[in-house]
């Protein structure tokens, strides 16, 4: 498997497992809290969205620096990369979410 192929792989599964284990950790907490758990998964895992892309592609100020400079200088491989591993940790993210807001929906 390539390179490319590999880490695009990981950054998906970082992201999902940052949007459901915070989620379900959440979960959790709330019910030693007394408070409702399906609305603290249902909150927390939306608001986990952007910070889960952020852990899977590295950080924010790298990803988006090999963007710029590689950009200006007309090598659009490596911006083409780098907004590909944004896109896919988007997308496990996002699917990470769908499933605690499918979870919560059929238990509330």
């Amino acid at each position: 498997m390539s390179p490319f192929m590999s880490k695009a792989i990981i950054d998906f599964a970082i992201a999902l497992g940052v949007v459901i284990g915070g989620s379900l950790l959440a979960g959790i907490a709330s019910v030693i809290a007394l408070q409702s758990p399906i609305e603290t998964m249902r909150q927390v895992s939306e608001h986990l969205k952007i910070w889960a892309i952020v852990a899977a592609v590295g950080g924010t100020i790298d990803p988006l620096r090999v963007i710029e400079t590689n950009f200006w200088v007309g090598n659009l491989y490596p911006v083409f990369k780098q907004l590909m591993f944004i896109l896919v940790s988007f997308l496990g993210a996002h699917m990470g979410t769908e499933l605690i807001q499918w979870i919560c929906r059929a238990r509330g």
